[in-house]
């Protein structure tokens, strides 16, 4: 099996290599983190590159790519520590795409893929504590189509989209409706997260809504499942210059007169910190390839690629900062932006313990044992 990337994929992320280097530095990251978290300016420079296009049908304006480009381009983002949310994109292309009708086709994935039009998923509940089958809102059928009320948490730039992928119970069954930012009876609470990107809470009272598809689990496993995959692969590059940037201290802090980097305990540290990357890229891209697999199976993929990736991303981070000794948790240093980016990637889309109950809920009576 060949898993080198093709010469387009490797021009991809070099594309998005340069505009971070260039164009998305740390000192821009803080001013936008100081404005809210979120730049519409820097979102829209990510659709100039064609990123917001990038898995969206050529019928309808994007570039029709596969999950391998949207891994590369996340790698790099993760890299570069970039708040906006591109993946909410690829989750909205997908799921539009394999479960919206023509007409919410026609009127939201061209908007999509030209940047004008953030759509981000709205699913977390309370009381959910991850899990996508527990839903409290509810949806009722309206003269003029649907209503939907609901109390959604943690909503990616909430306060900033123009529409949400909302679930909510419709006769007893999950269903996905599309609610528009403009729409009487919902409003938004946006604030800063740990990383310093944004989100919202989501309120919708009788909000009207669009049907996007009564099978509404099965959509709604899918968004998570794209939204995850995104997520291990902006890990992967996050821990990457997590490790780049400890190297590299470790090559300037001197100790009893030599660079620490010469001490063999820590050493053997730094060693262990590429081990737990290398695991966690090999995994990122067993996710990737397995989005195509039949729904358990990917999912199921999903899961255990996040077991590894939130096992990784906490390990590297924190062996980082003990690394740095206490300019690791200074705000002005780059490195505490990444410790703290890793601690929150770690619960978000269900945290460790969450993917590998799913995992274990997964095995067959005779894993691990070979006839």
């Amino acid at each position: 099996m060949d898993f080198d990337f093709s010469d387009d994929q490797q021009q991809l992320r070099d594309a998005v290599a340069r505009w971070v280097d260039k164009g998305y530095g740390f000192e821009r990251r803080q001013s936008i983190a100081k404005q809210g978290g979120f730049s519409r300016e820097a979102w829209n420079e990510l659709a100039e590159l064609g990123l917001t296009a990038l898995t969206v049908p050529e019928s309808y304006g994007g570039l029709g790519q596969g999950a391998v480009d949207a891994m590369v381009v996340m790698e790099e983002l993760g890299r570069g520590l970039v708040m906006e949310p591109l993946a909410q994109a690829f989750v909205a292309s997908a799921v539009l795409s394999q479960f919206g009708s023509d007409a919410l086709k026609q009127s939201w994935l061209p908007g999509i893929a030209s940047g004008e039009k953030l759509v981000v998923l709205a699913t977390q509940e309370r009381k959910a504590r991850y899990r996508l089958d527990i839903c409290e809102a509810k949806a009722t059928k309206t003269a003029d189509g649907y209503a939907v009320d609901a109390t959604k948490s943690i909503v990616p730039a909430g306060d900033q989209a123009d529409a949400f992928i909302v679930p909510a119970q419709l006769d007893g069954k999950i269903a996905l409706f599309l609610v528009e930012s403009g729409a009487a009876g919902l409003s938004a609470r946006g604030y800063a997260t740990q990383d310093e990107s944004r989100a919202a809470d989501l309120l919708c009272r009788d909000a009207a809504a669009t049907l996007i598809t009564t099978n509404g689990l099965t959509a709604l496993t899918l968004a998570q499942d794209v939204a995850n995959a995104a997520l291990c692969a902006e890990g992967v590059g996050v821990m990457e210059q997590t490790l780049k940037l400890t190297t590299e201290y470790m090559n300037q802090r001197k100790q009893f007169g030599v660079a620490i980097a010469s001490f063999q305990a820590l050493r053997h540290r730094v060693a262990d910190m590429k081990m737990q990357l290398e695991l966690a890229r090999s995994m990122s891209y067993y996710a990737t390839l397995k989005l195509g697999a039949p729904a358990e199976e990917r999912h199921t993929a999903i899961a255990r690629a996040k077991v590894q990736l939130g096992q990784s991303m906490r390990y590297v981070g924190q062996q980082s900062v003990q690394l740095h000794g206490g300019i690791g948790v200074t705000d002005e240093y780059v490195g505490s932006h990444y410790f703290k980016r890793l601690t929150q990637m770690e619960m978000t889309g269900g945290d460790t313990l969450h993917h590998l109950a799913t995992v274990s809920a997964k095995m067959q009576e005779n894993a691990g044992v070979f006839a």
